[in-house]
């Protein structure tokens, strides 16, 4: 009876309220005075992805969340409005290549986000969590979003073309040239409530691992040593880069326009409208294959919407750098009160990849940090408070206090 008693008790302690009686047993000593406290030990330090051994963010770790998830920074007071108390970050599923583009779906309520080297779409079911192959092959897909038709739009790296999926199964190329020249890889795209899609074009499809170089002779396979025809369908490997790295408008009429050059954001990666769709923010990533200048430096630019689509009062958001570490920005998102979410590639800084939150005038209020690089991020869930990360080869997720601006 001893022996149950004992083992009871230790399972009620493993509970949230054995960790919530366990802290005003504490507090009761501390006030008892230093007879009662003498000898005890001080506060367990919360799990991290800075811990060592690191956290486990499977279903079959430990439980992770007392009030607040220890790997949910606030910087700014104004954070805590927006995270979630007693909501924990959760691995939902592995087992990717290098994930990206995550896209929510509210009438069917999944998440669909890139596996690009698997060349294959995958979909997050939110009634049971199920996971399965949603679209393969892809194209080498990287960014995905929904239209206010609640159409799929996708950027293919290895067809280098932005495509849409209709309602009714069939598939539109949106764009794959400008001027006569073809695109070099789209990499990101999303909506405009005035029928327009506005997408990024850096080069980083022109790679093996996540496309296909550029013919003999092109920027990204300049000695022709590398033969991007293996293993690819007719027709592919034929191409070589012809334009700089640039951001396009979409028009409803199917005009393709420049909106940004790559004298102004070189190598946009991830980017997004303010909630008002006044504003546009662009992530300027890392030199890409081919690349002859500088590239880009891991920072956000954000720039002004006038009525006529044309941009101006270009202004740099956030440089990205946290504790003196490069925060690397690539998937953007706005919440409904106009804060910035960016995904944060930090590298081999552990503890500093995962999401960055800026509010509105680009001051760092928060971070969630992830164990694995976040590539791209996006709001959903049915009530759309809910933040999806597609980070490496995982797929994770927070509930927050706030929603997500936009569809998709």
């Amino acid at each position: 009876m001893e022996d149950d008693f004992a083992e009871t008790q230790a399972n009620e302690r493993l509970t949230r309220r054995g960790l919530l009686g366990a802290g005003a047993v504490g507090l009761l000593a501390a006030s008892a005075g230093p007879a009662l406290a003498q000898g005890s030990p001080g506060p367990a330090a919360p799990p991290s992805t800075i811990t060592n051994p690191p956290r486990d963010f499977s279903r079959r770790g430990a439980p992770t969340t007392y009030f607040w998830d220890p790997d949910i920074l606030t910087l700014d007071p104004s954070f805590g409005g927006l995270a979630q108390p007693n909501a924990a970050i959760e691995r939902l599923w592995t087992g990717a290549l290098w994930s990206e583009g995550p896209a929510w779906n509210a009438q069917g309520r999944y998440l669909v986000w890139s596996d690009i080297p698997n060349n294959r779409q995958m979909r997050w079911l939110e009634d049971d969590g199920r996971v399965s192959v949603f679209r393969s092959p892809s194209g080498n897909s990287n960014g995905n979003s929904f239209d206010f038709q609640g159409r799929q739009l996708s950027c293919e790296h290895l067809n280098r073309r932005v495509v849409r999926y209709e309602l009714d199964g069939s598939a539109t190329v949106l764009a794959d040239a400008f001027e006569g020249k073809k695109l070099n890889s789209p990499n990101d795209v999303v909506a405009h409530p005035d029928g327009s899609y506005w997408f990024t074009d850096p080069p980083y499809g022109g790679q093996l691992y996540e496309g296909a170089p550029d013919a003999a002779g092109g920027p990204s396979n300049a000695n022709g040593r590398i033969n991007p025809r293996l293993g690819q369908p007719p027709g592919i490997g034929l191409a070589k880069r012809e334009l700089p790295t640039n951001c396009y408008r979409i028009d409803p009429s199917g005009r393709v326009d420049l909106v940004v050059s790559e004298s102004q954001v070189p190598d946009p990666n991830g980017l997004c409208f303010s909630p008002d769709y006044r504003k546009l923010y662009i992530a300027s990533t890392g030199k890409g294959p081919g690349d002859t200048g500088p590239g880009g430096k891991g920072d956000i630019h954000v720039f002004d919407v006038g009525p006529d689509n044309r941009l101006s009062n270009q202004k740099l958001f956030s440089d990205c750098m946290v504790d003196g570490v490069k925060c690397g920005p690539d998937g953007l998102r706005c919440d409904v009160e106009g804060n910035l979410w960016a995904s944060s590639n930090a590298g081999r800084a552990v503890g500093y990849s995962g999401v960055c939150v800026f509010n509105p005038e680009g001051k760092l209020i928060g971070r969630i940090r992830l164990p694995e690089i976040c590539g791209n991020i996006c709001f959903g869930g049915p009530k759309r408070n809910r933040l999806f990360m597609a980070a490496s080869q995982s797929l994770y997720a927070v509930y927050l206090a706030t929603q997500g601006a936009g569809p998709g």
